[in-house]
């Protein structure tokens, strides 16, 4: 079967199983399948895929029509501008986390040494950080090996030298540790939510996603935990729930958190919350 063939059949296959992205998504298989650019399939559309190519792209239909994000069949995605390998272990990079991430690179100044990034999973928001400034010293934590494993992979990959992985529960290995900033996206959906959205969720790890009290029992508790980790006028940083946004504001204000800030997505929702640790 030739490349534009083939195009053409992925193209229906995965419309009909109703893929929004049809068309970008069979390129980019037929990309990876082929080793060979976007530009390079368009322009030698006529060129024939053998027998073994057309088998694994195949076998990769069938995984997206069943609902497995395509990051997972791949084994990388790309987020801001940096090609990150992921697996089942860990959560796919999402679009919210951009803000986080731009919230975080602002509160960046010529007086921050150490961040901490609780619960780092692929090592995203670690890696873009240590990426931008390599002169910071960054910590990551996760709690299972197999996940620093990845975030350790995606640091090594892209020589970046200035994170150290930890394996920790939140602060447990930590000791008197302190840092200028905490960024963390812990899990936040309850578990109503989870089974509600279970078939979108269900090739992402549980333990990435979901939190007791009805989402929150992360934020209560790294929020009160923080203030012993961070220096004075510290940032911390979190990603939320769409609905949480109110909920984490009073968290904050509980634990006498001060200059609280809250950032919008792109369809107006308040997604990422800020707050500053101030003792005077």
């Amino acid at each position: 079967m030739i490349i534009n063939k083939w195009l053409q059949y992925s193209y229906n296959f995965l419309k009909k199983n109703e893929i929004k992205l049809y068309q970008l998504e069979s390129v980019i298989m037929l990309s990876f399948v082929l080793k060979k650019s976007k530009s390079w399939i368009y322009g030698y559309s006529e060129k024939k895929i053998n027998f073994t190519q057309l088998k694994i792209l195949k076998k990769m239909l069938k995984r997206r029509v069943r609902g497995e994000p395509i990051a997972y069949i791949l084994g990388f995605c790309e987020f801001w501008s940096l090609k990150i390998y992921v697996s089942h272990n860990v959560l796919i990079p999402r679009q919210d986390t951009e803000i986080l991430v731009n919230v975080a690179c602002k509160k960046i100044n010529f007086k921050t040494q150490k961040i901490l990034d609780l619960g780092t999973g692929s090592g995203i928001i670690a890696l873009v950080i240590a990426n931008r400034f390599n002169n910071l010293n960054i910590t990551a934590v996760d709690f299972r090996k197999k996940i620093l494993n990845i975030a350790k992979y995606n640091a090594k990959k892209l020589l970046i030298n200035n994170i150290t992985f930890l394996k920790s529960n939140w602060f447990s290995k930590l000791k008197n540790k302190k840092f200028d900033v905490i960024v963390s996206n812990p899990p936040y959906i309850s578990y109503k939510e989870y089974f509600f959205f279970k078939k979108k969720l269900r090739f992402e790890p549980i333990t990435s996603l979901v939190a007791c009290n009805n989402g929150l029992a992360n934020f209560h508790y790294i929020i009160s935990e923080s203030l012993k980790y961070l220096n004075n006028y510290g940032w911390l940083i979190l990603e939320h729930g769409y609905k949480q946004s109110n909920t984490v504001q009073k968290i904050l204000k509980k634990n006498y958190y001060r200059n609280i800030t809250k950032y919008t997505d792109i369809q107006g929702y308040y997604r990422v919350i800020c707050a500053q640790k101030i003792l005077l």
